[in-house]
């Protein structure tokens, strides 16, 4: 996830559910479930899964800061045996940055244990004839991967017009002016808009930060036109994320571990995985998420205190 253009605080977490509530007809629906099981962590339900599929933002961490004892959790499941794979709706970042990023707070993740959406993004565009593209993402982070010949979205009206389709990676350098801009664009000449992080938002020190996904509702019920998203909870990240795990291991020993009930849990259920809530860190950030599960019918299998 980057770090988004805009930041919600305290209270504003039921703001956030409630626009995800909103936006239900976009996302999958939700498959079988029973009631919740309430754990500790992830070593109390480790012998019951052999693969563990990891969102990075309120799970490895806040921001830039790891969560406490994450680092030895992640470390004791690979010592048991377990594969550990990080799917993260991190988009706005090159592989490159996120790898230094979890070396720097102290992980061991390999090139293939990480599935990014961005990586589901860029992966898909093999689907799309070559296009001049333009991107809402961060310039400070370059063209690393990125399609040749893209353009970055800033606040040059022609830029919205040349461009032959929209990608969204990150929200760090978006602004309302240039919402505006591609709202406008999208209107005068509909295009195809692909979205690499649907997170509405994401955990950082400050709070809540507005996340690609915001934007791009907001952009289909504005024009009509139907984003195609790529991360959690949309099917190619999880694809992607089935190709990395152990070939022969079923379904039921992979357990999906997020602190969103609309992105890691119901993209993880209806992938065909079991799911663990975090409720201390993230989206909940130690608050009760019974009513918030309640009343999205949204139900993970475990509920646990901290990753």
């Amino acid at each position: 996830m980057s770090t988004g253009s805009a930041i919600l605080k305290g209270a504003d977490t039921a703001v956030a559910f409630a626009e995800y509530e909103s936006v239900r007809q976009r996302l999958p629906a939700i498959g079988a479930s029973v009631a919740s099981v309430h754990a500790k962590n992830l070593d109390a339900i480790a012998d019951a899964f052999d693969v563990f599929l990891l969102d990075a933002f309120g799970v490895l961490n806040i921001g830039e800061t790891a969560i406490p004892g994450v680092v030895d959790r992640v470390a004791g499941l690979r010592q048991r045996g377990k594969q550990v794979l990080v799917v993260t709706n991190a988009a706005g970042y090159p592989s490159s940055v996120l790898f230094e990023r979890y070396k720097r707070l102290g992980y061991s993740f390999e090139t293939n244990d990480v599935v990014s959406s961005r990586m589901a993004l860029l992966k898909g565009l093999g689907g799309h004839t070559h296009r001049r593209w333009g991107m809402v993402a961060a310039p400070k982070f370059g063209l690393e991967e990125l399609p040749e010949g893209a353009i970055f979205l800033e606040d040059d009206p022609e830029a919205y017009s040349q461009a032959e389709g929209f990608l969204m990676f990150g929200a760090s350098a978006w602004s309302e002016p240039r919402q505006a801009l591609l709202e406008q664009a999208l209107r005068d000449k509909p295009r195809d808009l692909l979205i690499g992080n649907p997170d509405l938002v994401a955990p950082v020190e400050a709070g809540l930060s507005r996340e690609p996904g915001h934007y791009a509702h907001r952009l289909a019920n504005a024009t009509g036109i139907e984003p195609v998203f790529f991360g959690k909870p949309f099917p190619a990240i999880f694809d992607m994320a089935r190709e990395r795990i152990r070939p022969g291991t079923p379904d039921a020993r992979v357990l999906m571990v997020g602190d969103t009930l609309h992105t890691d849990i119901l993209g993880g259920n209806a992938a065909g995985f079991r799911t663990a809530l975090i409720q201390g860190y993230g989206f909940f950030d130690g608050q009760d998420p019974a009513d918030s599960i309640a009343a999205s019918g949204i139900i993970p299998d475990f509920i646990l205190d901290r990753p």
